[in-house]
């Protein structure tokens, strides 16, 4: 077993990692700061790898709508409000008030941010009130990443690539270290890594993979949160994770411009199929206002009435039919000049390159090539030949964990010595999430922690070395024994996916939770053994039932609709059951206990 001593160590390669560790170095040079990472930084992880229609960065800058000092307080109140007042109001602000700081250090690192004029452009996101996403194009994430990494390889930071975290080790109600397996090591005994450090930043991203189908990255398993858990932090509103139509092949999110051309949605018998989902009688208008409304409320959110468009993808998909996005001809009855006045506006708003108002008349491909030609070309490149007739495949994907580790204003979670950023945080977002806060979310809280946990370095003792030893030996008789399990790892993988995919997904109903939460009790009653896939697959996995767990547990317990988390009376019904307000302004917190899963519902910080 290597055993690495350091001061603070940070999990994770994204954003939030990046920040956080910058942020702890700068703030005391004479610490030993190490970042462990499962692949290699800026090849792997969503920060790196991310791309969409147009990738935004949310800050209220100094022009920003409404002009003035205190242009972040509106933000602020849009995360709080627009995310359904269950989030904590104390962190909206923290969030909104770093917005300008988080994009001048970014912009003083050379990131290509767009400018009209001279002047940061910004735009109007879904969940937003104001123009304040800044951007670079399709992949402003990937910019900041590089930017990050071009900062980091200047400061004395110990990088241990291809290096999984999966436990922390805890004593007295504080961690003091954390436990390791190097990914490419096929050995379990010479794979365990352990880290004697008395403080952690978890910045390991959302648990997407615990779906089927969505758009993270390889990798992207829950083990923070299932960390976090197991060492007895608080985790909150983990029912919330946005999910939204994207390309099953590309892993691309058809947002904006893919919706505002109007497409047909068909499914793989060549049916179209909205109309059957709305309800009878509705005018073909109103379905074709809608789909384009979908640009701008990409995410499913009961907020937004096209969340019908949503549901009508699910229900296809879970008929065994596939749904496709098809740009080659107008859906039946459709006619351009009959869209209502506001939304012919916006699209001349969007037009990149003018072909005239009878091409645009004549087919979603036409409208397409106006208002966001590069997309052509990007599915092109990846095998997708739009331009000749060829469909894109979709289906609801997994995008964006809403919730996560519970945090203070500091990053600080409530275990002393752990803190989290990014996306294994929780508390800073609600229900739904304005457009372009992830971004900013890593940078503001990345900074915030790093800082904080270089304020007061801790040290270990004797004592604390002694535990750490033994904590690492049982971790490695514990994963050599994962040769002998009884489910192989990649079969528990998929029946947990299935699970999620009746259960969790965008349908959720009292039934089907139930039963999603009896059949991974009952898979959680197998011991998964390692197998083609490798030990760091099989421990993903183990931790990717705890993140499900959390999930459905939570969603079981808020008996409304909000945000993205739908509940419906019967799976039969397009129609969700209503929110309640006030209610259900409250957040589901998360906890181990010696009885196991506890839920409390509590009143947010207002």
């Amino acid at each position: 077993m290597n055993m690495i001593k350091c001061d603070i160590l940070i999990v994770g390669g994204g954003g939030g990692a990046l920040r956080a560790a910058i942020a702890a170095k700068e703030a005391n040079p004479q610490l030993h700061v190490a970042l462990a990472t499962k692949g290699m930084l800026g090849k792997s992880g969503v920060t790196a790898t991310a791309c969409s229609d147009r990738m935004a960065f949310h800050a209220a800058l100094a022009h920003t709508e409404p002009v003035g000092s205190d242009s972040w307080k509106y933000h602020a109140d849009d995360i709080y409000r627009i995310g359904g007042k269950v989030s904590d109001h104390n962190l909206a602000e923290v969030l909104a008030r770093g917005g300008k700081e988080a994009f001048e250090f970014l912009d003083e690192l050379g990131v290509p941010f767009a400018r009209k004029g001279g002047t940061v452009d910004q735009f109007v996101t879904d969940g937003s009130e104001y123009a304040r996403a800044c951007y670079t194009g399709p992949k402003t994430a990937v910019h900041i990443e590089e930017a990050l990494l071009r900062k980091i390889s200047q400061m004395e930071i110990a990088i241990h690539h291809f290096t999984a975290v999966h436990q922390l080790i805890v004593k007295d109600g504080r961690v003091i270290g954390a436990l390791a397996v190097r990914t490419q090591e096929h050995n379990p005994q010479q794979a365990v890594t352990i880290f004697a450090v008395p403080a952690v930043i978890l910045a390991t991203g959302g648990g997407g993979l615990i779906y089927e189908h969505n758009v993270f990255p390889g990798g992207m398993t829950g083990d923070g949160y299932a960390m976090a858990y197991e060492a007895g932090a608080e985790l909150v509103n983990m029912e919330f994770i946005q999910l939204g139509i994207a390309s099953t092949k590309t892993r691309f999110n058809c947002s904006g411009s893919m919706m505002r051309a109007l497409p047909r949605l068909i499914n793989d018998a060549g049916e179209e199929i909205l109309a059957k989902y709305f309800p009878q009688g509705t005018a073909s208008d109103e379905i074709f206002d809608t789909l384009f409304k979908k640009g701008a409320s990409w995410p499913v959110s009961y907020e937004h009435k096209t969340h019908i468009i949503d549901v009508a993808l699910y229900k296809e998909w879970q008929a065994g039919r596939k749904v496709y996005l098809d740009y080659s001809k107008n859906p039946a009855g459709f006619v351009f000049d009959q869209l209502t006045a506001d939304v012919q506006e916006r699209y001349q708003s969007e037009i990149r390159v003018d072909l005239g108002l009878e091409r645009r008349r004549q087919s979603p491909l036409y409208r397409l090539m106006e208002i966001n030609p590069a997309s052509i070309e990007w599915f092109l490149e990846r095998g997708i030949d739009i331009a000749k007739g060829e469909a894109v495949e979709v289906a609801a994907c997994a995008q964006h964990f809403q919730g996560g580790i519970k945090i203070d204003e500091q990053a600080r979670s409530t275990v002393a010595g752990l803190w989290a950023v990014g996306e294994t945080a929780g508390g800073q977002h609600g229900a739904n999430r304005p457009g372009g806060n992830a971004l900013l979310d890593c940078q503001v809280f990345g900074k915030i922690a790093g800082e904080d946990a270089a304020a007061k370095p801790e040290s270990l003792s004797s004592d604390d070395m002694a535990y750490i030893d033994k904590a690492g030996m049982q971790f490695a008789s514990a994963i050599t024994g994962l040769t002998k399990g009884d489910m192989a790892a990649t079969a528990m993988r998929q029946t947990l996916q299935r699970i999620m995919k009746q259960s969790a997904s965008i349908i959720r109903t009292q039934a089907g939770l139930s039963q999603g939460e009896k059949e991974l009790t009952e898979l959680a009653t197998h011991v998964p053994f390692i197998d083609e896939k490798g030990l760091a697959y099989c421990l993903e996995t183990k931790d990717m039932l705890i993140t499900a767990a959390m999930v459905l547990a939570a969603a079981a317990k808020r008996d409304e609709s909000r945000g993205p988390h739908l509940r419906f009376a019967s799976f039969e019904d397009n129609t969700p059951i209503g929110r309640q307000d006030p209610e259900w302004q409250q957040y589901i917190v998360a906890r181990k206990s010696e009885q196991g899963l506890i839920l409390d519902v509590r009143k947010p910080i207002g």
